[in-house]
């Protein structure tokens, strides 16, 4: 992996940052798509109560977006929102697990879904801290490849728990995880989380109507919304298509896609991370990403073998490994000098939400108007104009001062 250790920060802190990011890959989205399984299966709850409990966290999340990045440029305690937003993810979990009564699972979601919101751009802020604004597109990319990494040990582990021991153990896995992410941040010396002077002055944060007036902020922001409006919904379609012409084999083709395409996201978050190291712009590898989803959707409406349906969504792996750096690094771009940085990863969050709302509700009329494969086709088109969008109205973000060092002005952390 790229090495981002800066001068005078200590091996202990940056390996702390590596666990962290490992660790809470389980950890800032709760247990996801098992609580539904649980709700279902050990506890007999309803359809509609189940969907009201699982719109509860993505609504939370939304809304926490904006204050979320808001609190994390003002804080100067980075490590504490951190362990805060990990405690509280495995306290929401214990109490689901322990008391699922609806008031309680409601409740719940709620403190996961603003977790979820605080605890991404905490890590990216602490890790801008932790090696600076010339490392830090080596940093991001680690971090992506220790996140994914943990997402396919985290997928294996519950998996494994849930059909052994039951989904019960699924929450308590998550428990144990965000236990141990608060003992990673506790490696990392609270000096290095702390702006540094030297290399990153306090600047007044710009107020938020004038980031919101900013054309290229606008231009990227509706740029995610279209790609997540053209990816969220296909993995799920295609687990459809697969329901109906393979259903023996269903089950078992859908967790392959999953694995895979974790893996593939690790390797491309490290090729991006050296890539961008060697002075490579961040609009050739972004537009890159937006390339690979119409061809996704192209396919995906071409052939539902299952063996082919893994295969295409290798192509996921490969765009949202990009996504995950790019995203990060674009909005440091965006916000250079602004005291705005985590601010701009709250929006493109919300962004990615409300895409990924969009895809699923309207991709789910049109296939049941239309058919599967007008409905891939469909998000392959929106895919088109998230890309045509970036291409023809997004410049460059990234501005080098020295080759391969991208010369960005200080923002307050």
């Amino acid at each position: 992996m790229p090495d981002d250790t800066a001068p005078g920060v200590s091996n202990r802190s940056a390996r702390g940052l590596d666990a962290l990011n490992l660790l809470m890959a389980d950890v800032r989205d709760g247990v996801g798509p098992y609580l539904s399984v649980y709700l279902k299966g050990a506890q007999h709850w309803d359809a509609g109560a189940i969907g009201l409990a699982m719109a509860a966290s993505s609504i939370a999340a939304a809304l926490c977006q904006v204050p979320a990045g808001l609190l994390v440029d003002a804080s100067r305690h980075t490590r504490l929102l951190i362990v805060a937003g990990g405690l509280a993810v495995g306290l929401a979990c214990l109490l689901i697990v322990l008391h699922p009564s609806f008031v309680t699972v409601i409740g719940a979601q709620l403190a996961l879904g603003a977790a979820a919101a605080i605890i991404p751009p905490a890590i990216a802020m602490l890790s801008l801290r932790l090696v600076g604004r010339h490392r830090l597109d080596g940093r991001i990319s680690r971090n992506e490849s220790f996140n994914h990494t943990g997402n396919l040990l985290a997928a294996l582990l519950a998996g494994g728990l849930g059909q052994t021991l039951g989904y019960d153990w699924v929450f308590y896995l998550v428990c144990g995880f965000a236990l141990a992410s608060a003992g990673a941040v506790c490696l990392i010396d609270p000096g290095h989380s702390r702006p540094k002077p030297d290399s990153e002055p306090v600047v007044t944060p710009l107020p938020l109507r004038e980031v919101l007036q900013r054309r290229d902020l606008r231009i990227f922001l509706t740029t995610v919304l279209l790609f997540h409006f053209g990816n969220a919904a296909m993995l799920p379609m295609a687990g459809q298509v697969l329901a109906h012409t393979h259903p023996d084999a269903a089950a078992l083709a859908l967790s392959a896609c999953i694995v895979a395409a974790q893996c593939v996201m690790v390797g491309i978050a490290w090729a991006v991370g050296r890539a961008s190291e060697r002075g490579i712009g961040r609009r050739p590898i972004f537009l890159l990403a937006l390339l690979v989803l119409p061809l996704r959707g192209m396919l995906f409406a071409m052939f539902s073998n299952p063996f082919a349906v893994v295969a295409i969504q290798l192509l996921d792996g490969v765009a949202a490994g990009i996504f995950g750096v790019m995203a990060v690094l674009i909005a440091s771009d965006l916000m250079r000098g602004t005291g705005r940085f985590s601010l701009a990863q709250g929006l493109t969050a919300l962004a990615v939400g409300i895409g990924a709302a969009l895809s699923n509700a309207v991709a789910g009329y049109v296939v049941q108007w239309f058919g599967e494969r007008t409905g891939f086709l469909f998000l392959g088109g929106v895919a088109t104009l998230a890309l045509l969008h970036f291409a023809l109205l997004m410049p460059e973000t990234r501005d080098d001062a020295a080759p391969g060092v991208p010369a960005v002005s200080p923002v307050r952390a």
